[in-house]
């Protein structure tokens, strides 16, 4: 037998350095407030303190989990960090991570019913839970016309949404093609609509950029408006891209009034509620989804708001073979009984990608851990949150809050202009002890705040309003 085996680890030693890892890990989400939030390193500083060469032969476990400490994770910008309000949140709770581990432990392909039941129909029964549990149209349910699948990430939601789109607006008439479709967005739309809409093969004079209003959603009269102007010069209108809760300030676009008109002129509606989505597992927040039984796919994202951690995005359309005709490819080699039977899930042909991972285990254990009033807890704390530092902001007479609130993002500025904001934010952050990002509305300069961090109590944003307050001197 070759000398040269590769050094696998067994059953006791993968437990040893799997009790070594949970340790790494508790230690750091222990020790995470003693970090700077925005990492410090330069560019290239961690990559030229490790070797130009890989080792030839394999390294002491403890080795790698040295430079983990002494390399890795001070290369890192701490999203899990109290004091991280900028961007919206990514989350990765205890729950989630053991979740999320059980699943690479596993190691299994889900791209099949028959490649792993357990991963399609737990997907499933999870994405059934989530329209109880987020007050979402029944229809979605996979017992009715719809049904939902995890995706990455809501870039991907929005491109099979522009596929599906593309294949039924074609179907109408054989004799039509891609360059004939046009496609309807706002400035203010997340970018990754836009590129979606490329990668479908749309072009950019294809793509119609719509007015928003003063809360800086989507005008309806201006949809419709230019939804006429494209049938009477013998376009076909095929997709709209409708936002609950816009990055910049998590503005609302009328999805019932977009929907209404695009049921006349058969266009495919997606509304991309990434962040926001989240909230509705709070009745008092439902009335975010008015309109939302009429489009024809949505997607939020439990790895933003709601303890799951990256990736996790639920995409859900309202008509299950719309979405099966554009993405299936069925070869021979992945032909089976229980496919062709016609009574399973094949998630493959619900998304790009052929493979998937068993993504669902990680929302399981986290609905399962926290149940519905744990989940609903956590998105009224950090509202809760977000409006005591809006309370500290319209009592001081430096800011001013720039829009209103929306759930718990602050956008707020100096009074004194963009450049003295700019130079606040930028000091801030330098300084390591809080981030925040910022955005541009109606060319003024603006700082976004969003509490949202796991482990964020009313101390760190008492906190970090006090270098607000130095930084305005």
């Amino acid at each position: 037998m070759s000398k040269n085996n590769p050094k696998h680890l067994n059953p006791e030693q993968f437990r040893q350095k799997g009790y070594q890892m949970v340790d790494l890990i508790a230690d750091y989400m222990q020790n995470i407030e003693q970090y700077p939030v925005l990492s410090q390193v330069e560019p290239g500083e961690v990559y030229s303190s490790l070797p130009t060469r890989p080792p030839e032969q394999g390294e002491l476990f403890q080795n790698v989990l040295n430079d983990v400490n002494s390399k890795i994770i001070p290369g890192l910008t701490h999203w899990q960090s109290p004091n991280f309000y900028g961007y919206f949140p990514t989350h990765a709770s205890g729950p989630s991570i053991l979740g999320d581990f059980l699943s690479s432990g596993f190691g299994i392909q889900g791209m099949l019913w028959s490649t792993s039941p357990a991963c399609t129909e737990l997907e499933t029964l999870v994405l059934d839970w989530m329209v109880d549990i987020a007050g979402l149209p029944e229809h979605f349910h996979s017992s009715r016309s719809g049904g939902g699948v995890i995706q990455d990430s809501a870039s991907s939601a929005a491109l099979c949404a522009a596929v599906a789109a593309r294949e039924k607006a074609l179907s109408f008439d054989s004799k039509r093609n891609i360059t004939d479709l046009t496609a309807y967005i706002s400035g203010h739309t997340h970018s990754s609509a836009e590129k979606s809409l490329k990668i479908a093969g749309f072009r950019d004079e294809q793509i119609r950029r719509l007015n928003v209003d003063d809360s800086f959603a989507i005008k309806g009269d201006d949809f419709a408006r230019r939804v006429k102007i494209d049938i009477d010069n013998g376009f076909i209108p095929a997709f709209i891209c409708a936002t609950i809760g816009t990055t910049s300030s998590l503005a609302i676009d009328p999805i019932r009034e977009i929907s209404e008109v695009a049921s006349k002129n058969q266009i495919w509606v997606h509304v991309d509620a990434a962040y926001a989505g989240s909230a509705t597992v709070c009745p008092e927040f439902r009335n975010l989804l008015d309109g939302v039984e009429l489009v024809d796919s949505y997607c939020f994202n439990p790895h933003k708001w709601l303890l799951t951690n990256f990736d996790s995005d639920l995409f859900y359309v309202a008509n299950k073979p719309d979405l099966v005709n554009a993405l299936t490819i069925t070869p021979e080699y992945l032909r089976n009984k229980a496919t062709e039977s016609g009574q399973v899930f094949d998630y493959s042909g619900w998304q790009i990608s052929l493979g998937r991972r068993f993504r669902s285990l990680k929302l399981w254990f986290v609905i399962r851990h926290y149940g519905v009033e744990g989940l609903r807890a956590h998105i009224r704390k950090h509202i809760e949150l977000a409006e005591h530092f809006e309370s500290l902001v319209e009592s001081n007479s430096s800011y001013e809050i720039f829009h209103p609130r929306v759930l718990n993002l602050v956008c707020f500025r100096h009074k004194d202009g963009n450049e003295k904001t700019k130079q606040i934010l930028e000091k801030i952050n330098s300084e390591g002890k809080i981030f925040l990002t910022h955005t541009i509305l109606d060319d003024m300069y603006v700082m976004r705040f969003v509490p949202g961090a796991i482990h964020t109590e009313m101390r760190h944003i008492d906190s970090a309003w006090a270098e607000f307050v130095k930084a305005a001197v």
